[in-house]
């Protein structure tokens, strides 16, 4: 389980600040819950709208990439730069702050440690993992 910091999430903000900052966007969108955070740092720290929907040149973020099933609502939407502060893949379409293992358990600063074992948990048994 790795158990991620304020203090990282601000280096991600930072990163992801630093490579969009020569580009236009008519504002941020955060996938609910974890892209979220992102989006309202990123709407501060870009100083771009916070946007309720996706739309057409715009920022969309979330925290993390494992099987694509949230993101894959904005594949192929060639207008919209997209960003996960952790991917456990190799990006292909969308951009990444940085690669995770795939099977590490991500635990991010807003999130409560003790219902995370107990996710973590249930998931293993589902995917009859080792503990």
């Amino acid at each position: 389980m790795r158990i991620l910091a304020w203090d990282e999430f601000d280096r991600c903000i930072e990163r992801i600040t630093h490579l969009c900052r020569k580009q236009k966007f008519c504002g941020v969108y955060g996938f609910p819950r974890g892209g979220l955070c992102l989006a309202v740092a990123l709407s501060h720290s870009l100083n771009i709208p916070l946007l309720k929907k996706y739309k057409t040149g715009c920022l969309v973020v979330d925290d993390v990439y494992e099987t694509g099933r949230t993101l894959r609502e904005v594949e192929g939407i060639s207008t919209i730069t997209t960003y996960v502060w952790l991917s456990k893949v190799q990006p292909d379409w969308w951009n990444a702050v940085e690669i995770s293992d795939a099977t590490e358990w991500l635990v991010f600063p807003w999130e409560n440690i003790e219902f995370a074992k107990i996710d973590e948990k249930a998931y293993q048994i589902s995917r009859k993992l080792p503990e």
